[in-house]
């Protein structure tokens, strides 16, 4: 049976706010208890490519999902599939596309907001949220914590092996007010204490956690392009393996093959990064 992983993506958050305001994580990164490295988003930088990519381990030109407009199945062996392959459960609590990513598509709002499939081959417990209305005046995000109180919930009612959250807030936020604002700075304080009061937890419960994004932003709230400021972001984790030393910046390709490495599962040839963790 796989070993347990869960992985926390916050969309949209550059590297440099992840230094600078997540003092909870960086405080575990300070007394050894988890590692971070910058990762470098796929091309384009938008979320629906990166999300494709996170999952896949394969570059949008790979995988077909190309830009916002095209939300489709993919059609590759992903971190879902491959560990009910390996005989564990995994779960999502996210937003809509990864369900269409990953599971099946298109999504319909009443049967795919919430469903358990213990038989199903991708996503056995999916938790999702559309975020229908959604505009720069109408933020349209569940509350994090909510969030990750779901999450934690399906982990101790199905015994998640894999679990994955993905939240939009502070992605929604940076698009409304920019990165170099105090609306900013007191978003990523708040979203860093909700994570505070999980992290702990699932640790408790025998999980290995990444928490990481999907891709960067510029101070003026933009991404898609190839800008530093759009593409790089942290990643941290908490687990025993062993990763790169000094400064590196890691594929976002890496990600899906490191997971199943981690957990015990085999990597699918299509996965042709290279693990960053032993």
């Amino acid at each position: 049976m796989p070993a347990k992983l869960l992985l926390i993506i916050l969309d949209g958050v550059p590297h440099a706010n992840w230094r600078r305001y997540f003092g909870c994580l960086e405080g575990w990164v300070a007394t050894g208890e988890a590692r971070v490295w910058k990762m470098r988003a796929s091309l384009p930088s938008m979320s629906g490519p990166c999300y494709a990519s996170i999952g896949s381990g394969n570059p949008p030109q790979v995988h077909g999902v190309l830009s916002n407009g095209i939300i489709k199945r993919v059609d590759l062996p992903d971190v879902f599939s491959e560990v009910r392959k390996a005989g564990g459960v995994t779960g999502a609590v996210a937003h809509s596309w990864w369900s269409e990513f990953f599971n099946r598509s298109p999504f319909d709002i009443v049967r795919d907001i919430e469903y358990d499939e213990p038989d199903s081959a991708s996503i056995n417990h999916g938790r999702f949220h559309t975020m229908t209305g959604y505009d720069r005046h109408n933020q349209a995000t569940p509350c994090d914590a909510d969030l990750f109180a779901t999450l934690t919930n399906l982990c101790q009612r199905f015994d998640l092996n894999y679990g994955m959250l993905h939240t939009c807030t502070l992605d929604s936020m940076g698009h409304r007010f920019g990165h170099d604002c105090s609306e900013m700075d007191h978003a990523c304080a708040l979203m860093d204490a909700m994570l505070a009061g999980f992290l702990p937890r699932w640790r408790a419960m025998g999980y290995e956690v990444i928490v990481t994004a999907d891709h960067g932003q510029s101070l003026r709230g933009h991404h898609g392009g190839t800008g530093e400021d759009q593409r790089d972001f942290a990643l941290y984790y908490f687990g025993d393996g062993e990763g790169p030393k000094g400064d590196v910046v890691l594929d976002q390709l890496a990600l899906a093959p490191t997971i199943l490495k981690r957990m015990g599962c085999p990597v699918p040839p299509t996965m042709k990064a290279a693990p960053f963790l032993s």
